[in-house]
């Protein structure tokens, strides 16, 4: 069997791809910032809740609910149902016609 020649490994520079950027840029800066407090979990998203709000306060109750036991539905509740009077049938009448002679 031939023996395989030993190597030294080969150290390959990677270039970076796209375009040039500015780190002092108002943007990098701006991209920079986001990147930190995302780390930090500072970032916010979103549009934020307004506490007294109907909707908040309608939140609140059902958490409420859930906590003290109570079934809470999804959805919109279901519409009554109406009973109908039954419907008559239309019977088309046959006309003759009948010529005077």
């Amino acid at each position: 069997m031939s023996k395989k020649k030993e190597t030294a490994p080969v150290t390959v520079e990677a270039k970076q791809k796209g375009r040039k950027s500015n780190p002092t840029s108002k943007r990098q800066m701006k991209i920079a910032e986001r990147e930190a407090k995302k780390i930090n979990g500072t970032l916010k998203k979103g549009r934020p809740a307004v506490a007294g709000s109907k909707r908040q306060i309608v939140l609140a109750e059902r958490e409420a609910k859930r906590a003290a036991g109570i079934e809470v539905k999804k959805g919109r509740p279901a519409k009554a149902k109406v009973e109908k009077p039954a419907k008559v049938k239309k019977v088309k009448a046959a006309v003759e016609i009948i010529e005077a002679a």
